[in-house]
């Protein structure tokens, strides 16, 4: 039986090697199909801090701390645990072998036991709470919905019986040595064999260490045979794509979005004449990916942290941007044979493969699509994906870079995006208005605002340029919001300027919908008025804006201080500028107000304290928290120009998150961004009509504290 025994383990393990090998080849030649990715390999100082941090803190996994705790001792065990292998080797010639120096160090021993029952301990809590999310109990709404449930039971598998073999193995030595202090944790396992004589307790080690080699390299074997089985393979992988990342710092990818490129290099519009002809604008084939895209899709764990956050899965839309990784992961790897072989026509070309190279990359499903058009337009950009995936897969990137094609190339997006695109090329703004019209909303203060060019020559002359943005001038509840801020702004003493009708859309829906050359027309028409004015300091009410001024333009090399009214707001009241004043018939309870998180303020930029700080320190207010808040606040709906187009699948997302909000029992919902407040108030308007939520309000946070403002001082009006 030993001899059995060392032959499988030593054949398994030869096998292995080289088939594995043979696949990390394979994976690599796939992953270098993809283009250049520029500024991935900058600042290797950060980034190895970064993986360091992520490895060893499980920080991308800590909105979970069960699941995040046990994965950390499975991950732990897997490389700490390796001696234990090199020692199976060792005895499966001889039962009493151990690794020299360390091998009966008792505080080596210690630690190996102990990893390998929280290994053990680890794998069975990841394993329960799959079963308790199991797609069986809650349908879709199980995270692991659509995810390759006998690739993890396998690994599972894997995994506790290796730390079940490495604890026998233990307490079959302590019955060969009897030294107790040696085997703190294992000694109980050891006196089930003392009735057994000597010599069947060494077979048993060695029968025990050739289970554990075979069982350990067959996993690498099945790996090897399944290029897509990502929850095995993101063992290795996850290190390079953390590395990877496109924030060298640590960031997710939010905020600016990637720029367009072709061949690793940002597209210039004005010089598109200079493009090769056959120059992709986006995605057009899975080939068109960069290889750091390829390497996302293969990195996929399927754990479905992205789904469980996503806004349009949650409200029964085709889109789970775990499916949309896995489906081009999958697309990517079946069409790999045909894309190696340069034209696809040498004959072992596998028909497979040939029949993957024809399959449109965006298309309807049912006609061979690998992504549904219902599918790509269903994303609002919120990156609530891209926050959570603990292995850092940049989710909206890829989402825009198909749009970026379907847009500029093909010229299929929903009919509602032509509309708004001949508004923001005409008027400068997605509802058409005319220019001359963007001052109106200030006709009706007590004091006069001043405008660039008319009141003032350039911005040097103030404190701040207050971007006003295009709800915020033309959108009747945004005017609001405007004009509370100007008050405030007027109240505290703070000098500003507004540039009136120099100001155009900063091209934010643009860009979201993938169309770039217009974005960056839009851009480029802003930044030269941004420039000619001196423009040093821009606060913005809109949350887009905010984002486009602050991350977007600094791509084309304007960079400003860019604040977001909350922001601001809040420095004033801390610095006593603002006084907000308690309602004189709140002696009792203060008036229970919600917080929603706009997604571009939040989870784009890290914005969470100082609107909550804001509503704090309003005497006579209770902020009431939504369970679903910060970093994973759900989306009003509006983000990823879908305040545009038209929600005809599921429920509405808007409805949703309102919902969430009357559930707190509030009698307002504060707001920070004006396409949030028209998706929550439409979303508010819906529920009165259904006999909820009676009596309550959609507001700004700047709104609410210039109610507490006035109440102070009534002359400031």
């Amino acid at each position: 039986m030993q001899y059995v025994a060392i032959v499988v383990a030593l054949g398994v393990t030869v096998l292995t090697l080289v088939v594995l090998t043979d696949a990390a080849v394979r994976m690599v030649r796939v992953i270098r199909l993809g283009q250049p990715a520029p500024g991935r390999k900058n600042d290797p100082g950060s980034r190895t801090r970064t993986l360091v941090r992520e490895f060893l803190g499980h920080t991308r996994m800590a909105k979970r701390p069960v699941v995040a705790a046990a994965h950390w001792f499975v991950m732990i065990g897997f490389f700490a645990l390796f001696f234990t292998l090199v020692t199976a080797y060792g005895q499966l010639f001889d039962a009493y072998w151990a690794l020299p120096l360390i091998g009966h160090w008792a505080p080596f021993e210690w630690f190996t036991e102990a990893i390998a029952w929280l290994t053990l301990a680890g794998i069975a809590t990841l394993t329960v709470i799959r079963q308790l999310s199991h797609p069986r109990r809650s349908g879709r709404r199980s995270r692991f919905f659509g995810s390759a449930f006998w690739q993890a039971y396998y690994v599972e598998f894997t995994i506790a019986t290796i730390a079940v073999s490495i604890l026998v193995l233990r307490g079959l030595e302590y019955r060969l040595f009897g030294d107790m202090l040696h085997f703190p944790l294992t000694a109980f396992i050891g006196s089930w064999f003392d009735g057994v004589a000597t010599d069947d307790v060494e077979l048993a080690v060695h029968v025990v260490a050739g289970v554990k080699i075979t069982v350990s390299w067959v996993f690498f074997t099945v790996l090897a045979w399944n290029l897509t089985m990502g929850v095995g393979w993101h063992r290795a992988l996850a290190f390079f794509n953390i590395y990877y990342k496109r924030e060298a710092d640590g960031g997710p990818a939010l905020g600016a979005a990637k720029p367009l490129t072709v061949g690793g290099e940002p597209v210039d519009f004005e010089k598109l004449d200079d493009l090769d002809e056959d120059a992709s604008l986006g995605v057009g084939k899975v080939e068109d990916f960069s290889w750091k895209a390829l390497l996302d899709f293969s990195t996929c764990t399927e754990c479905g942290r992205c789904q469980s956050q996503c806004p349009a899965w949650h409200t029964d839309k085709p889109l789970s941007p775990k499916l949309f990784v896995l489906n081009l992961r999958d697309h990517a790897y079946a069409k790999a044979p045909y894309l190696l072989a340069g034209d696809g026509d040498g004959a072992d070309v596998p028909v497979e493969a040939r029949a993957e190279a024809d399959r449109a990359i965006v298309g309807d499903a049912e006609h061979g699509g690998v992504i549904d058009p219902d599918v790509l337009w269903s994303c609002t950009t919120c990156g609530a994906c891209v926050e959570q995936c603990p292995v850092d897969i940049e989710h909206v990137d890829h989402i825009l870079d198909l749009r970026r094609y379907q847009t500029l190339i093909e010229t299929e997006f929903p009919s509602e995006l032509g509309g708004l695109f001949r508004n923001l090329e005409k008027a400068g703004n997605p509802w058409g208005v005319n220019a001359s019209k963007r001052m109106d909303w200030a006709k009706d203060l007590p004091f006069p605002v001043q405008q660039v060019g008319v009141d003032v020559e350039s911005l040097d002359e103030v404190d701040w340029l207050f971007w006003i943005g295009c709800a915020g001038a033309f959108e009747d509840r945004a005017k609001k919001t405007t004009q509370a801020v100007a008050e405030l702004l007027h109240a505290a003493g703070v000098s500003f300027a507004v540039l009136g009708d120099g100001e155009t859309c900063t091209g934010d829906p643009a860009r979201r919908s993938g169309n770039e050359f217009l974005y960056q027309q839009l851009a480029a028409q802003n930044i030269d008025v941004l420039r000619e004015t001196k423009a040093v300091r821009v606060v913005s009410t809109c949350a887009h804006c905010f984002n486009t001024i602050k991350n977007e333009y600094a791509q084309l090399g304007l960079e400003l201080e860019v604040v977001h009214h909350t922001q601001l707001l809040n420095r004033l009241v801390r610095e006593g500028r603002l006084t907000p004043v308690a309602p004189a018939d709140d002696a009792v309870a203060g008036r229970p107000v919600t917080y929603h998180d706009p997604c571009y303020l939040g989870r784009h930029n890290q914005v969470y304290e100082p609107p909550r700080e804001l509503v704090g320190s309003l005497p006579g207010v209770e902020l009431r928290e939504m369970p679903r808040s910060r970093s994973t606040s759900f989306c009003c709906g509006a983000g990823g120009a879908r305040m545009w187009m038209e929600e005809r699948i599921g429920t509405r997302i808007n409805a949703d998150r309102t919902a969430e909000a009357l559930a707190t029992g509030a009698d307002a919902i504060a707001v920070g961004c004006p396409f949030c407040r028209v998706m929550l108030s439409d979303g508010l308007t819906q529920a009165q009509s259904e006999g909820a939520g009676e009596g309550v309000e959609v507001v700004d946070v700047a709104q609410l504290l210039l109610s507490a403002v006035r109440r102070g001082a009534p002359a400031t009006r």
